[in-house]
């Protein structure tokens, strides 16, 4: 045998020695991003086998790969929510480890399958109960109990990213300088400078972006009176385009509560999407949907009832109030429910990226209480 043959099947032998003691000189770093995030043992598979550098002459093979684990960190985000429901692709990174510089870092970007929800619960009088914990609730997940709960608070301080939505059509009448005065009046009391942001949009047949988003309530102050009425009412297209451009598209990278308030009849007469499209437009963001009705007429009309679907499907609230007066005790009910909330990160059963829509329940074990939270969220599909 020549000393070329040696040497190959030398390398050859050196090389599954090597492969087989990969863990214990590899490191890995994870990196997770907020929202709801999933990794599966093929992609890491995929990952393995991309990463083996092999010589073509059999001298020197170089092991670099790394079979992460699915583990998952506890996250916080109003998720999933999409709505949670939420997760952007998956990318990797490929630093190559060798024997001569061991300190090199294979980064491989991962998602784990970890929900977040926000909730509130009150008593039979509908003041919130703040003191509760994680024992108190039972969670089904697509009807499941979570594989487990990684985290659980009473969250106060989280920042918020809120939308005011108002409707501007020719049926808000002559409520609408007052409904201005009240909302500038919310922003003012629930926007904190330098923490939180909001933006400011009026719709009639179409959406108009006001003031974007900002901490400055000044300038959100001038986009609400810059707002003016008339015209026809395309409320779903409003939460869809919402919901699509300013919670889906353009995520913070940092965990928020995110709601928008939207101040209207209730009524829609010009919208190309259905009710049904703009609900799951913001369960898939994630958003809590205030509603408050301008319609002072005192009877439950059709409007009502859209305004209901929209708020209870997302885990917001609709208000009705039937004096002027009464929308600013409305607004302040919606500043102390978004500093009244309890968040849950879990890891749900039986998980499969399959872009399904899975169900959420969350209630009390106590019978006096009741438990308010978006009903589900949509899965990524890989």
């Amino acid at each position: 045998m020549n000393k070329q043959a040696a040497d190959g099947r030398f390398g050859i032998r050196r090389a599954s020695n090597r492969l087989e003691g990969l863990s214990p000189w590899l490191r890995v770093k994870i990196l997770d991003f907020a929202g709801m995030k999933y990794i599966h043992q093929t992609g890491c598979l995929i990952a393995l086998l991309a990463a083996l550098a092999i010589s073509s002459s059999a001298q020197s093979i170089v092991p670099a790969a790394v079979l992460a684990s699915s583990a998952a960190t506890p996250v916080l985000a109003a998720n999933n929510s999409a709505p949670n429901n939420s997760a952007t692709d998956d990318s990797a990174t490929n630093n190559s480890a060798t024997d001569d510089n061991p300190s090199e870092l294979l980064t491989i970007h991962a998602r784990v399958n970890e929900v977040n929800v926000l909730f509130t619960a009150t008593d039979k009088h509908g003041h919130f109960v703040r003191n509760l914990g994680p024992n108190d609730f039972s969670i089904l997940d697509d009807h499941k109990p979570p594989q487990a709960v990684l985290n659980f608070r009473h969250e106060t301080d989280l920042p918020i990213e809120l939308g005011l939505l108002v409707d501007v059509s020719g049926s808000v009448g002559s409520r609408f300088a007052f409904e201005q005065e009240a909302a500038t009046s919310f922003l003012e009391r629930t926007i904190r400078p330098g923490f939180d942001r909001a933006f400011v949009d009026g719709f009639n047949t179409q959406t108009q972006l006001a003031q974007d988003f900002t901490g400055n309530v000044q300038l959100l102050s001038a986009g609400i009176h810059r707002l003016h009425d008339g015209g026809g009412t395309a409320l779903y297209d409003a939460v869809y385009n919402v919901c699509h451009d300013k919670f889906l598209t353009d995520r913070p990278d940092h965990p928020v509560r995110k709601a928008i308030v939207i101040i209207t009849d209730g009524e829609d007469n010009q919208s190309e999407h259905t009710r049904a499209q703009a609900i799951e437009m913001a369960q898939r963001a994630e958003v809590m949907i205030y509603a408050i009705s301008t319609d002072d007429s005192g009877l439950v009309l059709r409007g009502d009832r859209v305004l209901e679907q929209i708020a209870d499907s997302t885990g917001g609230r609709a208000f009705f109030p039937f004096k002027m007066k009464d929308i600013t005790h409305s607004f302040a009910a919606i500043q102390d429910e978004l500093r009244s909330q309890y968040i849950v990160s879990y890891r749900p059963a039986s998980f499969d990226a399959d872009g399904r829509y899975r169900s959420i329940e969350i209630s009390a074990l106590r019978k006096d209480l009741q438990v308010r939270s978006r009903r589900g969220y949509f899965a990524p599909q890989q």
